[in-house]
């Protein structure tokens, strides 16, 4: 099993910054490398991948809308992921889900590929 529990969610106003985290834990975490991923869902929208990290070269992969705003990062003696999100926008406004794939390549935005979640931390964006 793999568990994810994302946290550091927040309000904040456009422009600010904010980092949301996950911890990965459990027996078949520490067996494999993965593609830890961050995705969002805002009220009405689809669930979108907003940026991943493959553990086992650090390859990592954003989408266009946040590209060159938000950095992925790993710490890997602390089995935590973090999404640093700089230039916030109202649009970011979502809960944001970490989640857990053994393979995902350049499908990395697909969340079918992707076995474990997190229950998601809120971010809201304020004009």
């Amino acid at each position: 099993q793999v568990h994810l529990v994302e946290f550091g969610g927040d309000s904040v106003q456009a422009g600010g910054s904010l980092r949301v985290s996950c911890a990965a834990s459990g027996d078949d975490y520490y067996k494999h490398y993965w593609f830890l991923a961050w995705f969002r869902q805002a009220p009405g929208k689809e669930r979108e991948g907003v940026a991943a990290l493959y553990t086992g070269d650090g390859t990592t992969y954003y989408a266009d809308s946040v590209k060159g705003r938000f950095t992925i990062s790993r710490i890997k003696a602390e089995d935590t992921l973090h999404l640093q999100m700089d230039s916030l926008k109202v649009e970011d406004t979502a809960m944001y889900y970490c989640a857990a794939a053994r393979f995902a390549g350049d499908a990395w935005s697909e969340q079918t590929n992707y076995n474990y979640w997190g229950l998601g931390t809120q971010v809201t964006v304020s004009s």
